[in-house]
C-alpha cells in the first residue's frame, strides 16, 4: 500500500506549486483519489477529488485556483495550485476516494504528505 505526495516547498504569496502523489495500483484503480491538507492546529480537510468518470470537485476556498488532474497509466494524481495564499500553508495528502462517501477518504492510512509552506 503506498500513497507519497511530494512536490510541496516554500513559495511567495501569488505563486504557484504542482503536487504528485504516487499510489499504489491497488489503491489508484478503480477509485477516485483525493488531496487533502491539515493546516498547523486544525483538521484534515478536503480540498479536492477527481472521480474515475472525470468528474472534478473543489473545496470552495481553492476553486478556481487549484485544479487536480491523474494520469491513470502513472497510478498518479497531480494538484496545481496557482495564486497561492498564506492560507494553503498545511500539509497534503492523498487519498483515494468514491462518489458515495465524498469527501470522506475510503481508507483511514494516510502515507507521506507534503508540506506547502506560503511566505513572502
Amino acid at each position: 500500500v503506498q500513497l507519497q505526495a511530494s512536490g510541496g516547498g516554500l513559495v511567495q504569496p501569488r505563486g504557484s506549486l504542482r503536487l504528485s502523489c504516487a499510489a499504489s495500483g491497488s489503491i489508484f484503480n478503480g477509485n477516485g483519489m483525493g488531496w487533502y491538507r491539515q493546516a498547523p492546529g486544525k483538521q484534515r480537510e478536503m480540498v479536492a477529488g477527481i472521480f474515475t468518470i472525470g468528474l472534478t470537485r473543489y473545496a470552495d476556498s481553492v476553486k478556481g485556483r487549484f485544479t487536480i488532474s491523474r494520469d491513470n497509466a502513472g497510478n498518479t494524481v497531480y494538484l496545481q495550485m496557482n495564486s497561492l495564499k498564506f492560507e494553503d500553508t498545511a500539509v497534503y495528502y492523498c487519498n483515494a476516494i468514491s462518489i458515495a462517501t465524498w469527501p470522506e477518504p475510503l481508507y483511514s492510512y494516510w502515507g507521506q504528505g507534503t508540506l506547502v509552506t506560503v511566505s513572502s
